[in-house]
């Protein structure tokens, strides 16, 4: 039994998707807020990313994250968005990532994201802790889309309403 297997829990698997999905929430009012034109080709300097690249990056790790969940480990980052060129397809493909999220999440059994893998060339970590990477990695990337918006003369939505 591991030390992490021992301790108390202090968030449930509910709890953490309930948490993740606010977080969802907010990027996706970013999203919204960013004038088409700019969702793809604005950025600030060289060599960052636009807003909507960087959006497509976080909904490429939460699908083939969950089916490695699901199936053993099998870690794939095959997802196909070079359709994704305009708002409304982002929304969308936001949209799908965010159900299958809901639909996905409480079929994974509390006792796999104990469990420890070395995923996409990360050192081996428990699966919770790689769920937590993808939540703090979509923060980061909405935390540069907050800049882009105030530089475009936007103001953000408020960061504490999930």
């Amino acid at each position: 039994m591991t030390q992490t297997q021992t301790q108390t829990a202090i968030i449930t698997p509910a709890e953490l998707l309930a948490h993740w999905q606010g977080h969802l929430g907010l990027t996706r009012r970013t999203l919204e807020l960013f004038p088409e034109e700019s969702l793809f080709t604005f950025t600030p300097a060289p060599p960052m990313r636009s807003f909507g690249t960087m959006t497509l990056e976080i909904l490429g790790m939460i699908r083939p994250t969950l089916e490695g969940f699901k199936n053993g480990g099998e870690w794939s980052t095959e997802l196909d968005y070079k359709n994704v060129a305009n708002k409304a397809a982002l929304l969308e493909a936001w949209d799908e990532t965010v159900a299958y999220l809901a639909e996905t999440w409480p079929k994974i059994p509390a006792s796999r994201l104990l469990e420890e893998e070395a995923a996409y060339g990360f050192p081996a970590c428990s699966l919770f802790h790689l769920a937590l990477y993808l939540i703090d990695n979509e923060i980061h990337h909405r935390a540069q889309g907050f800049v882009y918006l105030r530089l475009l003369g936007i103001e953000p939505p408020s960061f504490y309403q999930r």
